[in-house]
């Protein structure tokens, strides 16, 4: 009998069931399950005639390497300011991000993707993953992700809300978890494995537009500290050459780790100097357009022409940060032969970042 009663238990605790050669997983919901990240809140506890996880942070399902498949979890609906979605694909501090915003239900970011790197959130950076979508505001919502290679479909309560055609953390596997912002309750935690990945290469260089700044040279990571720029600094400083987007975005956490990062607006605020050369045969006057995340101080040949503050809700409590190239259109005076471009940009937190155009 009792080796019956551990049959049944182990059963309840971890169900796989095949389907079409596919292999579901309910990811038990108790501790020896999962860890939790350093700073976050978890406990088990049972509600609502349920195994149901509540979690202020991040946690991570142990043992458990996802690629493609599709990921399934309920959340309880919850009208106060919360996020609530999965981690997938984790290698070290890099992974991908889908998560509800409970209370912008109806709202144009009521759900969100962005990629994470160094541990750094960047959906300032990509305003074209968002929906609106409308969530119950009584009882559970039902968020299901289907991954296949670099593409993510997310649908909330069996409507599909978001389509992702370029999943950007680089990673074609990893672990998977759960994040919560200012609390949320989870249950059904559910993984269905579909085989491995396939890209050849999964972010190849692609020429931005004629005119758009594709290759920027870096350098490292700083602190930052009002008034104590020294330009002599950057010009003996080493630099990476980096690559941007196709769009001309330059993701700066993609390449650069924060000295201090991963607390949202706790994070002490860093930058790095991002530089480009620009050659003309005569003297002349060009335009400038860019655009940045959440600061920036230009100069041109050594001199400063131009400080900027694009950081969420500083010019309002409903400004988002988001970037564009209109947003910035800056005449230069060019001299024969070489010149250069130095942005210092300076961010805080929810994406670090660069878009420059030459006209």
């Amino acid at each position: 009998m009792m080796f019956f009663r551990l049959l049944l238990l182990n059963s309840a605790l971890l169900l796989t069931q095949l389907i079409h050669g596919q292999t579901t997983q309910t990811i038990p919901l108790q501790a020896e399950y999962w860890t939790a990240a350093k700073g976050s809140k978890l406990s088990f506890e049972t509600f609502d005639g349920r195994q149901t996880m509540v979690l202020d942070g991040k946690a991570f399902a142990n043992d458990i390497e996802f690629s493609n498949g599709v990921l399934e979890m309920e959340v309880y609906a919850n009208q106060a300011r919360s996020f609530a979605g999965f981690l997938f694909r984790k290698q070290d501090q890099n992974f991908e991000e889908v998560y509800m915003r409970m209370h912008k239900s109806r709202q144009v970011d009521a759900v969100q993707y962005t990629p994470t790197y160094h541990g750094e959130s960047n959906w300032q950076l990509y305003p074209e993953h968002q929906a609106q979508v409308a969530f119950k505001t009584e009882g559970w919502n039902n968020l299901r992700i289907k991954v296949e290679n670099l593409k993510a479909t997310v649908y909330i309560n069996d409507i599909q809300a978001l389509e992702v055609n370029r999943l950007k953390s680089g990673n074609l596997s990893g672990e998977i978890g759960v994040f919560a912002l200012f609390g949320n309750r989870f249950s059904n935690l559910k993984v269905t494995k579909m085989g491995e990945a396939v890209a050849k290469e999964p972010f190849p260089i692609l020429t931005p537009a004629k005119g758009i700044i594709g290759e920027w040279d870096l350098t490292e990571a700083q602190p930052y500290v009002e008034g104590q720029l020294n330009f002599e600094d950057f010009e003996k400083a080493k630099t990476i050459t980096v690559n941007t987007e196709q769009s001309g975005l330059l993701p700066i956490s993609r390449y650069l780790a924060k000295p201090t990062s991963g607390n949202f607006e706790r994070n002490q605020e860093a930058f790095t100097v991002a530089s480009t050369t620009i050659a003309v045969d005569q003297a002349q006057t060009r335009f400038f357009l860019f655009d940045y995340s959440d600061k920036i101080v230009v100069y041109l040949n050594g001199e400063p022409i131009f400080y900027g503050n694009n950081a969420f809700r500083s010019k309002n409590n409903q400004f988002q940060g988001h970037l564009g190239l209109s947003a910035n259109k800056l005449p230069i005076q060019l001299k024969k032969g070489f010149n250069t471009l130095h942005c210092v940009v300076i961010d805080k937190a929810n994406g670090w970042g660069l878009l420059g155009k030459i006209e």
